[in-house]
């Protein structure tokens, strides 16, 4: 897919969230705010916040043109600079799966610190056992991972990621074949791709009726919901 500084509109997705109904979110790693906007057209008051200044503004530049109020900070999903509770939803696509599972995991315990009593947290990481997963780690050896290469983590070892640090998390499948594929950007994909994404999408729409195939799916959402206290 071209680039987002390329492209004569802007592919935003459907956020799989429920109604916002002006309930504030924070999306880490927001990049040019693709999913900011998202979560915007479903009713949320958004902040996102990402480590690169040069996104930050890019996001920025994007919302003022759609007319969308949100705020930007340039930070660390490590260390959030917000106060506790700060928001009830706390999402992130694409990013915590490139930490080490020592910071993928301080990312977490930030995310619980920041989110609201019974808050929601939605967060894409990158299963061990995919098709497309396997055949990466494959073609690294399956070596440990360095820098900001993709970690593959194991359904279990996620889900107790989640449930130590936020809440009882249920995890559901994102894609198939690779990671990233959005059913919306098919008009802006390469011909070859496009039966990837299709085939994608249709065992995404299945595993609403077989939850297991998140088992066997490249990448997935864990939705943790905070323990109330």
């Amino acid at each position: 897919m071209r680039g987002s500084e390329e492209l004569t509109e802007h592919p935003i997705p459907r956020i799989g969230l429920p109604p916002g109904e002006g309930r504030t979110l924070l999306d880490i790693g927001c990049n040019w705010g693709r999913w900011c906007m998202a979560a915007t057209r479903a009713g949320y008051k958004v902040t996102g916040i990402d480590p690169s200044l040069g996104a930050a503004m890019a996001a920025r530049r994007v919302a003022r043109e759609l007319g969308y109020d949100i705020h930007y900070v340039v930070g660390d999903g490590r260390w959030l600079p917000f106060a506790r509770e700060s928001f009830n939803v706390v999402h992130s696509y694409s990013v915590l799966q490139h930490f080490s599972k020592k910071d993928a995991r301080l990312a977490l315990s930030e995310t619980s610190r920041v989110l609201t009593s019974n808050g929601l947290a939605r967060i894409q990481m990158a299963n061990r056992i995919g098709v497309r997963s396997l055949q990466h780690q494959a073609k690294r050896g399956f070596r440990e991972p360095i820098m900001f290469e993709v970690r593959y983590w194991p359904i279990t070892e996620l889900r107790d990621a989640f449930e130590t640090a936020i809440g009882p998390t249920i995890v559901s499948v994102d894609c198939f074949f690779g990671l990233g594929w959005q059913w919306v950007d098919m008009k802006y994909m390469q011909a070859r791709h496009k039966p990837v994404l299709l085939a994608s999408e249709a065992l995404r729409q299945l595993s609403r009726m077989v939850p297991s195939l998140a088992q066997v799916a490249d990448s997935v959402f864990c939705t943790a919901r905070k323990h109330v206290v």
